[in-house]
This record gives C-alpha cells, structure tokens and sequence, in this order.
C-alpha cells in the first residue's frame, strides 16, 4: 500500500484553468483478488481513491492490449487525486499472465475482458475492504467504465457497443445498467473491409461491431498521427466511436498525438513514441472534466474546457461535442 500526493503539472504543460479542483493524497492497494474459477484465474484488482472525501464516483478502467492493472498511473492517479476511486484489473491479454497462444481461451479474450469488468462491480463489497478507510466512501451509483485501446472497446461494450462473437455470429447486448458514462481512449472504430488482413485473422472481435446503441454520454481521445496497423483507415479511425455513435458525446482530438497521447499508459513508459508531458497533462484535464459533468459532481471545469478547445485555435488539440452535453 503505498500513499503519496499527485503532483500538479510543471510551468512546461497545459496551465490549469480555475475551475479545475485540487488534488489530494491517494492511496492505492494491489492485488486484491476476486475468484474467478471459470476464467481460469483469480482475478487482479488495484484500487486507487483519495484518502479523504466521501461519495466517490467510480471508474472502472480496461488497459490496452499486454499491459496489467500497474499500468496508466498518469490518469488513474490523477483521477483518483481528483475525487475518484478508480478500479482496475490485469485482464488475461496482459504480457504479465503470458498466455500460450495456443490457449482456447484466446478467441474470446474480447469477451473475458468485459466478464473482468463487471466481475469488478459485482466485487465491490470486497474491493472496498480491502482499502484501510475506503469503507462506505464509494457511490456506487455513479459509475463510469474507461479504457485505453482494445480496453476502450471492453469499455465501450458496458456502454451498449456490440460486438459479433467471432464464435456464434451473435452481437448479444453486454451493456451493464450500473455503468452512466464512458472515457474510450484510441480505442478502434467500425471494422468490415476497414481491417487488414493481418487484424481480421487475430483479433477477429473487431470485424463486426455496432455502434448504434452506445447511447451512454462518453468522451472519445484521438490522436491525429495515430497509424494503427490494423486498419487501412489512418488516424480517423479511432475517431468513429464518437462519429457511429448516438447520444451525448465528446471528441478530445490531440495534433501530433499517437496511440499512446502522449504517455498515458506510463510515467516512465518505454513504448511511448510521442512523449509530450503537455499532451498528456490536456488529457488529464479533459477526461478529468468530463468525468465530473458525466457522473454529477460539476459542470465547470466541462464547459471551460470546452470553451477553450473550441475551434480548433488551441495549440495541442480540439474538442467537439454533440447530444447536447
């Protein structure tokens, strides 16, 4: 268990606005398992929350493909220093379990991911006493899910997102009524004739998928420079979560900015090939903002952001909304 204060961001990244509230200490305590027989394998849950304050919304957040619930510290502390208790768990993808791949669990790993997160809202009573202090803090009416990647898809199926199992041809609906708001980082759009041959073979669950009814409010993060090789359709595609989809909906657009915006899914991540500590402080800024108008805390930091991305005349990036929110 560790318990250290979120710093703020340098004289180098995005100054911050008035109306964004201030941090506190957090606390974070790993792994508390959950048993999960029929997944083959416990699972792993980090808890991270403020250690003061009460009726703390909560996110639930997916990491992207081989990363583990250690992962994107830059957002999830900086969320949990900002009121939230943030839960996170190492799905079966994750280079830390290393899966044979000849293991039959990995046609569905899709599937596992989404059985992960609401393995977590189930879990609940125990992750919060698992946490010295946590206990009656949370509010668990005010849920949001967020996810990086192929975790913004996980995400984004407890929104009403639906996928085709590649395995029954059935787009059954996984949406989960505990879940108000979603935050789907690069995450991947509509697939079809859009995928490479190489992505319609291993990751067949992005063939078919339906965004139509993810009605939910969610905040959609696009980099402009994203080229993922799966996808012939450049970096537009991670922006079709928000364009497919109905509702109220916000499109965070980062220039320059690549899969990972910038280092999100580490401090000190090595695989960040756009490291801009100012790129990922706006990401902060925006998810943080969005998070608060979505779950009911407040609408100020949302709408000053919003005043302020407008347009397209910030330097770093551009925010668009529509449903109204």
């Amino acid at each position: 268990m560790s318990t250290t204060p979120y710093p703020e961001a340098g004289p180098d990244q995005v100054s911050r606005d008035t109306a964004d509230p201030a941090a506190s200490p957090v606390v974070s305590v790993k792994p508390v398992v959950l048993p999960a027989p029929e997944r083959g394998q416990d699972l792993h849950v980090r808890v991270t929350a403020p250690v003061t304050g009460r009726d703390l919304p909560i996110v639930v957040f997916a990491h992207g493909f081989g990363s583990d619930l250690d992962g994107y510290a830059p957002l999830t502390d900086h969320w949990a220093a900002h009121g939230f208790a943030v839960l996170q768990a190492t799905h079966l993808d994750s280079r830390r379990l290393g899966l044979p791949a000849d293991d039959p669990r990995r046609p569905r790993l899709w599937r596992w991911r989404v059985d992960d997160l609401k393995r977590i809202l189930d879990g609940l009573d125990v992750l919060e006493a698992a946490v010295p202090g946590l206990a009656g803090r949370l509010d668990r009416g005010r849920v949001a899910a967020a996810g990086h990647s192929v975790g913004g898809q996980s995400a984004g199926v407890l929104l009403g997102l639906r996928v085709t199992d590649p395995q029954t041809g059935i787009a059954e609906d996984l949406s989960d009524p505990r879940v108000s708001a979603g935050v789907l980082l690069a995450t991947a759009g509509a697939g079809g004739d859009h995928l490479t041959p190489e992505a319609a073979r291993d990751l067949p669950w992005l063939r078919e998928v339906d965004f139509s009814r993810m009605a939910a409010p969610a905040l959609v993060v696009a980099g402009d420079a994203d080229e993922l090789p799966v996808t012939t359709r450049g970096p537009e595609w991670t922006a079709e979560p928000y364009a497919l989809s109905p509702g109220g909906k916000g499109l965070l657009t980062l220039f320059g900015g690549r899969h990972l915006l910038g280092g999100i899914s580490g401090y000190g991540a090595a695989e960040t090939t756009d490291e801009d500590p100012g790129r990922v402080a706006l990401v902060q800024r925006v998810t943080l903002a969005f998070l608060r108008r979505a779950l009911g805390v407040d609408t100020v930091g949302w709408e000053a952001v919003k005043a302020e991305l407008a347009d397209g005349v910030h330097p770093s990036g551009r925010l668009e909304t529509k449903g109204g929110i």
